[in-house]
């Protein structure tokens, strides 16, 4: 399975680089633009991004819902695991002794 990651352009690099830096949540990264160059990806467009590359120009609507979703996804996880956590009774390490 693949995923793809909404990203907003914050800054396009020099043209011979065909990168740009793109925010998620906060972070920032310089990716790939090789693949939306044609489409005309511009500071302020959101991309999907997929292992370093964007992929494609989204609109702000259709990365907002992707954003939430994924949000959702991670709380929904965290709960299983605290769910599965508080049925599983801990496991005490072993203590070592050694004797001399």
């Amino acid at each position: 399975m693949c995923v793809g990651i909404p990203a907003q352009v914050v800054e396009i690099l020099a043209p011979e680089k065909k990168a740009a830096i793109v925010e998620v949540e906060g972070v920032r990264r310089e990716v790939s633009i090789v693949v939306v160059l044609d489409d005309g990806v511009k500071v302020g467009d959101w991309v999907l991004l997929h292992v370093g590359f964007a992929m494609s120009i989204i609109d702000e609507e259709e990365a907002a819902a992707q954003l939430d979703f994924m949000r959702m996804l991670g709380s929904v996880y965290d709960e299983e695991v605290e769910a599965f956590s508080a049925d599983v009774p801990s496991i005490e390490p072993k203590s070592s002794t050694t004797e001399t």
